[in-house]
């Protein structure tokens, strides 16, 4: 059940900062600011593009399926050779496929296969620092060493493009590359 107080907190966040919503339920008599906040709610041009993606939904699901799929296919080589390690979606789960990334043996390796596909033009990024090792995270008292686990598999995770006009030369590519960092 959600919490009322965080969910009026969270109206207001949205408002930036502003009681307006109870205003418009005729809770006060004026809005004002009682609050922090921002101006979380998207304009009419954002709305129409995200109405136009959701009526494609299904075909853009289906196609970074075929994407990811893609991926999977071609780098299982690599993976059967124990150079790198592919995502696995459990059997009771599902994905929007939203990211392909691989998983190095170590972090040298990673940083030096990203480094061979930045040279290359090739956007691969090493994806998200840990939360407990970014300031927030720090501010709540964690620290490097914290979670030993988390930031080892974050030093070897590269993620690789993934995109809705990605082309299949184009990941063709992007796995003759990462093939050619190493020594393949």
């Amino acid at each position: 059940m959600n919490d009322l107080e965080l969910q009026e907190r969270a109206e207001i966040i949205r408002d930036k900062g502003t009681n307006r919503q109870m205003f418009n339920r005729g809770e006060v008599d004026k809005y004002t600011w009682v609050e922090i906040g921002s101006s979380y709610v998207p304009s009419e041009l954002c709305s129409a593009f995200l109405y136009g993606q959701l009526e494609l939904l299904d075909y853009i699901k289906e196609r970074r399926q075929r994407i990811y799929e893609f991926y999977s296919d071609a780098l299982a080589p690599l993976a059967n050779e124990g150079l790198l390690r592919l995502p696995s979606i459990p059997d009771d789960c599902t994905t929007n496929y939203h990211m392909f990334y691989v998983v190095f043996q170590s972090g040298a390796a990673r940083d030096h296969a990203l480094s061979h596909m930045r040279a290359c033009a090739i956007n691969a990024v090493f994806h998200y620092i840990p939360l407990h090792g970014s300031p927030v995270g720090q501010g709540y008292g964690y620290k490097e060493g914290d979670l030993p686990l988390t930031e080892d598999l974050s030093s070897r995770l590269l993620r690789l493009p993934l995109f809705f006009e990605i082309t299949q030369a184009q990941q063709t590519r992007v796995v003759e590359e990462l093939a050619a960092c190493l020594g393949k």
